[in-house]
């Protein structure tokens, strides 16, 4: 074999394992990253907002009473567009969720701050605008009910009580 042949074999036993992962990892959510502070917490700028947490300001629009679905979207993202149907129709279907999405090329003070790399990028937030779950990727449905039943508080026993009876 020539050494060009072996070459290209060693590069797909070591590139392979690595594509199989990240795209293993494309869509899911989970826990937001946490990275360190520039600042020590006693030296924060008051008005300088938190990393993990949005606002209705920063988003522009109300957050939900009981979750809010972030996505980060840009002109040319074929996935984007799936990923818009996934979070609208979870919004629709669960009540007191809202549904954003925000063009990536026209809020790049958020991009920054929260370091979004790709799109779509999508954040579940919960009814304070905490960041309880981030994925990059499209997500799969269940995945996305999944996460807002982590966020959104269970029925009360009194509210569910005279259900069944």
């Amino acid at each position: 074999m020539s050494a060009g042949v072996i070459a290209l074999i060693v590069v797909l036993i070591v590139v392979t394992p690595v594509g199989m992962i990240w795209r293993r990892r494309q869509g899911q959510l989970r826990a937001p990253k946490t990275r360190m502070a520039t600042a020590p917490s006693s030296a924060r700028i008051p008005d300088r907002p938190e990393r993990g947490r949005l606002t209705a300001a920063d988003l522009r629009q109300d957050l939900g009473p009981q979750a809010t679905l972030v996505q980060f979207s840009s002109a040319f993202c074929a996935p984007c567009r799936g990923t818009r149907q996934v979070l609208g129709d979870v919004a629709r279907m669960v009540p007191g969720v809202a549904y954003v999405e925000i063009d990536a090329e026209n809020r790049l003070d958020l991009v920054r701050r929260l370091n979004v790399l790709s799109t779509p990028t999508v954040l579940v937030l919960g009814p304070d605008g905490t960041i309880t779950k981030q994925a990059t990727g499209q997500p799969r449905k269940p995945d996305v009910i999944a996460a807002l039943g982590e966020v959104i508080p269970a029925a009360t026993p009194s509210s569910t009580a005279g259900a069944g009876e």
